[in-house]
């Protein structure tokens, strides 16, 4: 996998990218000044960044697996230790697929009903392969999230969620907070 170097991602006019912080360069990102990235994040191929007026601001130590993607016209929030799963979907913006009106962005706003809604992945949180994020949900800290998931509603922390629509498994170990604190301090 090749990585932009400095003076490519200098060019794009990035908001801000941290240190040691590896972006794909077969990755799409658009409106590069609406995007923050952290120190010691790794963003695979194939993914799409396109940030909308609230942008997309992604922690450190943060992990975007390949193909997947952050759309939207809201914030996207991707805190410190999380981890997105290859073919993850994290919208802030949604068509309304009742038939009640039109659909789709080549469409005038007038005849559409999008939602838009800010999308907040916590600390230490993992999104599990192929599942899909809609807008207004917020994954609260050490929220654990399975493989082709819907989630439409905001998750508790530490909680272990699957299904479609996401339904509450069981808690999450917090052992990993203790980790945290022994990698951040050595």
């Amino acid at each position: 996998m090749g990585y932009l170097t400095q003076e490519k991602i200098s060019e794009m006019g990035f908001s801000y990218v941290g240190s040691n912080s590896y972006l794909s360069d077969k990755a799409s990102y658009y409106n590069c000044e609406n995007i923050f990235i952290g120190d010691s994040v790794r963003i695979d191929d194939f993914c799409v960044l396109s940030a909308g007026m609230g942008g997309i601001e992604i922690g450190s130590y943060v992990h975007i697996a390949v193909f997947s993607s952050l759309i939207g016209r809201e914030k996207i929030t991707l805190l410190d230790f999380s981890n997105i799963s290859s073919k993850v979907s994290i919208y802030s913006s949604n068509d309304d697929y009742s038939g009640a009106s039109m659909t789709n962005p080549m469409v005038p706003e007038q005849f559409t009903n999008v939602t838009h809604a800010a999308v907040t992945v916590g600390r230490h949180v993992i999104v599990g392969s192929g599942s899909v994020i809609l807008p207004g949900v917020t994954l609260e800290e050490g929220v654990a999230v399975g493989a082709l998931s819907l989630v439409a509603k905001s998750c508790k922390a530490f909680g272990i969620y699957t299904g479609v629509p996401v339904k509450w498994i069981k808690n999450r170990k917090r052992d990993l907070l203790a980790l945290e604190k022994i990698f951040t301090q050595g």
